[in-house]
């Protein structure tokens, strides 16, 4: 029987960049990898630190797939069309590729597009139709926030952490 491990999430609530910064290099240090930044502007310092050590996205293997599949496709159709029913264009061979790269191009676009968008709602759990549980509506305003995921014997220490960092408001 399988039993599942209670994660605490922690959340604290910044004023500026630089304390912000702080904390999720410190929480880093920690080895605190679960980490959730809220933010009312981009930031790429902020973007840079919380990238570091995150895995190549998965959505280019999609397109990639999506791309190829539409390639071999518009190919396929094509060349069985024309073999299905002979069509000879000016007195060239049934299948000459070249007519037929427009089609496989255009393929390729359309299903290296769908593929992606398909990858971008799985992937990205989309649509989320309950917000996170530590969103804070200053986010969209004028405050910074860094949610950690940890166990709950750890809680205590990442609200040191927080606290230590410059949070203004630090809470469970």
């Amino acid at each position: 029987m399988a039993t599942a491990t209670a994660s605490a999430n922690v959340l604290g609530v910044f004023a500026h960049v630089d304390t912000t910064l702080h904390a999720i290099r410190a929480l880093r240090q920690q080895g605190f990898s679960e980490l959730t930044v809220y933010t009312p502007v981009p930031v790429e310092e902020i973007e840079e630190e919380v990238d570091k050590g995150r895995p190549l996205s998965r959505v280019r293997l999609f397109t990639l797939i999506g791309g190829l599949t539409g390639t071999v496709t518009g190919f396929f159709l094509t060349i069985w069309s024309s073999l299905k029913w002979e069509l000879v264009t000016g007195g060239k061979h049934p299948v000459s590729i070249p007519p037929f790269v427009i089609i496989g191009f255009e393929l390729t676009i359309l299903f290296g597009g769908l593929s992606t968008l398909l990858a971008l709602l799985i992937l990205g759990r989309l649509p989320r139709l309950r917000p996170s549980p530590t969103y804070d509506p200053r986010f969209t305003l004028d405050r910074f926030g860094v949610a950690v995921a940890c166990p709950p014997d750890r809680a205590e220490a990442v609200t040191a952490l927080l606290t230590a960092s410059g949070a203004e408001e630090v809470r469970r």
